[in-house]
Formats: C-alpha cells, sequence, structure tokens
C-alpha cells in the first residue's frame, strides 16, 4: 500500500502531521479489513462462520470510525468538511455546490454554484480557450487548489 510509508522524510514533518499520517493509515487499514469481512460472509455457506464474520466486520467499522472521529476532533478540514456531508440530505455531489453557492450568495444548484465559483476566471477545470460541451463534465481538480487524484505522485 502506497500510504503506510511516509512521502517526505521524517525530519522535515511535524509531530501532528505524522500523528495524523497514523490515522490515516490505520483508517485505510479497518476500511480493507471490513471489505475483506464483507466477502468473506458473503461468499461463505456455513451460517456460523458467516455469523462470526459479520461480527468481526461490525467491530472494524466500530474501529474505522473510531479513527475518523479521531481525525474530526484533530484536523480542522476534516472537522469542517465532516460537517457538511455528514448527515446531509439529497445528491452527496450537490453538497459542496450548494455549500459553495450559500458561500457567494448565489442560488443553490449545481449548475448555478459551478458558474459562480468559475466567476469571470472562467472554469478551472477546462484549459484556457477551451470551449466547453454541452453536458461534459469537467476533468481534473473540481475546483482552484484541489489535487487530483495520484498528483503528488513522482513528486
Amino acid at each position: 500500500m502506497s500510504s503506510e510509508n511516509y512521502h517526505e522524510p521524517l525530519e522535515l514533518l511535524s509531530d501532528a502531521t505524522k500523528e495524523r499520517h497514523r490515522a490515516i493509515v490505520s483508517l485505510i487499514e479497518e476500511l480493507e479489513a471490513i471489505d475483506w469481512y464483507q466477502q468473506r460472509a458473503e461468499a461463505c455457506v456455513d451460517a456460523e462462520l458467516r455469523d462470526v464474520l459479520l461480527h468481526h466486520l461490525e467491530e472494524e467499522v466500530e474501529h474505522a470510525m473510531m479513527n475518523i472521529e479521531w481525525l474530526r476532533r484533530n484536523d480542522r478540514l476534516f472537522r469542517e468538511k465532516i460537517g457538511i456531508y455528514v448527515g446531509s440530505q439529497g445528491p452527496i455531489v450537490e453538497v459542496e455546490a450548494a455549500e459553495e453557492a450559500a458561500k457567494l450568495g448565489a442560488p443553490a444548484g449545481r449548475r448555478a454554484a459551478a458558474e459562480a465559483a468559475a466567476g469571470d476566471e472562467g472554469d478551472a477545470r477546462r484549459p484556457p480557450g477551451e470551449e466547453a460541451r454541452p453536458g461534459a463534465v469537467g476533468v481534473g481538480p473540481a475546483r482552484r487548489g484541489a489535487l487530483g487524484i495520484g498528483s503528488l505522485k513522482g513528486a
């Protein structure tokens, strides 16, 4: 797993960053265990063994939630984003758009929020000068300053 190791020299990292890394790696491990137990339980033909595996799965979910709660308590950004997304109503992908629209005082809705967020600078997801195709979804970071998946590889 690529996240097991630090990506920068330890002496350059704060204690807070090291602790956050430990929490994130632990969360990843718990989520993997949940997936493994779910698959094993679903494939299992012995009812008693299935019950044991499902019990283990529930324990792993508990462990994952403890890691998430630690991150919420100890990381401002996690705390902020959990407050926005967890327990929200409606389509999950529209939660961010509604949040951005509210910050800008724009009408809620994905298109309105995207237009308001783009402002005079255009859509950050499209290269300059490239026109949007009707109904096309942007490629790359959803907003300025966001990192795409794998964008730090090789950095």
